[in-house]
């Protein structure tokens, strides 16, 4: 008895030492499962905010390109305006030289050139207007201050002139749809 008792009693402890063990155990999982949590969510911090500078890199990013690619618009626009407005001011200083010759033919005898003078004025014409030179239209039109520069101002011939241009005395021109001298006229009032 005495044998089974001591078994008993060693049953007794080995049960007791196994539930201590596994009271050790899970307490150890349970610290074991708090770390994990707090190591998972450190990573997960650090996750999160390794997405959040990657985002922020691809803004950055996604932004310069856009910017480059309107300085690259903004650039060969800027070119092509040169090139279409370079001869600006040649145009600009010939157009007196045109102004003679509509004068000139406004008081020739005949009331027109000669036929060599015609071709040569014709040549002039179409060359300008081959480089965007074009004739701005006037009399009749309302005053329109963007466009004409208003030399006087005389009583209108009727109530439907009033305020519009009764006379051109310089013609405006347009170089590639810019004014590039507005007409000089007479207003009437």
């Amino acid at each position: 008895m005495w044998k089974m008792s001591k078994k008993k009693n060693k049953d007794s402890k080995n049960k007791a030492t196994k539930k201590e063990e596994q009271a050790t155990a899970e307490e150890t999982l349970t610290t074991d499962n708090q770390e994990v949590t707090e190591e998972e969510q450190q990573e997960e911090n650090e996750l999160d905010q390794l997405r959040a500078q990657v985002d922020e890199q691809k803004d950055k990013y996604l932004r310069m390109y856009a910017e480059f690619e309107n300085y690259k618009k903004r650039a060969v626009r800027d070119k092509i305006d040169l090139i279409a407005n370079a001869a600006r001011d040649t145009l600009s200083a010939l157009l007196p030289v045109l102004d003679d010759f509509d004068r000139a033919q406004k008081n020739a005898e005949s009331g027109e050139f000669s036929e060599g003078v015609q071709l040569i004025y014709n040549k002039f014409l179409n060359t300008m207007k081959a480089r965007g030179l074009k004739e701005m239209e006037s009399n009749g039109e309302v005053f329109d201050p963007e466009f004409h520069e208003a030399i006087t101002e005389i009583p209108a011939p009727s109530d439907d002139m009033k305020g519009k241009i009764i006379d051109t005395v310089e013609k405006g021109y347009f170089l590639n749809e810019k004014i590039i001298r507005h007409a000089k006229v007479v207003v009437g009032k």
